[in-house]
């Protein structure tokens, strides 16, 4: 129950004062999460601690995989590659002073540049089944390169890894290769090459297609959830708090991959988590 809860808040942007008051107030989120209208309802303080120890009991990834294993045995997984990208979820505080004089700044999260631009925060890395649906994820500081992560990420791959030109590297290209797994990594202008070749222009397309797929779990997380910084200090508690994001995305693009599949006349067999 208190973990649906946990998830209502990230579909409807609800901190935990606004949870409590939904519950209080609306017969459907009562009924999603399994209060009738006797049960006492969690309060805010409720919240915080239930929080507070999933986190100290290092549950996220277990709660996250058990999201992925749900919707995979809905077939909602189609195990043709991994798409891999990374987004930066920016802090809260921007360096701003308390009564004190004191930067409140989060000394966990680190600085990084993204189109001319300066960022203060954490990054999100993800592998992504051609479905749209988040398999794994890393949660970083915003300095970590993009391609620090891809390795882990895609280890049991076995048919094909596509991802943006930051991830271009030889030697991974030679792995892959190596594992038998397709290499789908967009090519980059190597020292002393001056343009792409014909063949590399036209892999590049092919992939960029394919590969876009992989901006839809983040445009689901900032646009639609309105997730565009980190509610909370600290590497732990704030990669905790991107965990139930991403499990919130993966539980909504569901619905949506179920629609799509009424709509062409297949007919999908719910089961109950």
């Amino acid at each position: 129950m208190m973990l649906k809860a946990m998830i209502l808040a990230k579909w409807f942007r609800l901190s935990d004062p606004g949870l409590e008051e939904a519950l209080l107030d609306r017969i459907s989120f009562r009924k999603f999460v399994g209060l009738s209208f006797t049960d006492a309802t969690p309060d805010e303080t409720t919240f915080v601690k239930f929080r507070k120890r999933l986190r100290e009991a290092q549950l996220d990834e277990y709660l996250f995989q058990s999201v992925v294993k749900h919707l995979d045995s809905q077939g909602f997984l189609v195990r043709e590659g991994t798409m891999v990208d990374a987004t930066i979820i920016v802090e809260q505080s921007k360096g701003s002073k308390n009564d004190k004089g004191e930067n409140t700044r989060d000394e966990d999260a680190s600085f990084t540049k993204k189109h001319g631009k300066t960022y203060h925060g954490y990054k999100a890395h993800i592998a992504c089944d051609l479905s749209g649906v988040i398999t794994d994820y890393k949660v970083t500081t915003a300095k970590v390169h993009d391609s620090k992560c891809i390795d882990e990420l895609v280890e049991n791959e076995k048919v094909a890894v596509l991802a943006d030109s930051a991830y271009s590297s030889k030697d991974r290209r030679k792995k892959l290769r190596k594992r038998q797994v397709i290499d789908g990594i967009v090519y980059k202008r190597t020292r002393g090459q001056k343009e792409l070749y014909d063949w590399q222009e036209r892999w590049n397309g092919l992939v960029s297609k394919l590969r876009s797929k992989v901006e839809h779990p983040f445009a689901m997380m900032k646009h639609q959830l309105g997730y565009r910084k980190v509610r909370y200090r600290g590497l732990e508690r704030s990669a905790f708090d991107v965990c139930l994001m991403l499990m919130a995305c993966n539980l909504k693009r569901s619905v949506y991959l179920n629609e799509q599949a009424k709509a062409i006349g297949v007919d999908p067999v719910p089961k109950k988590m």
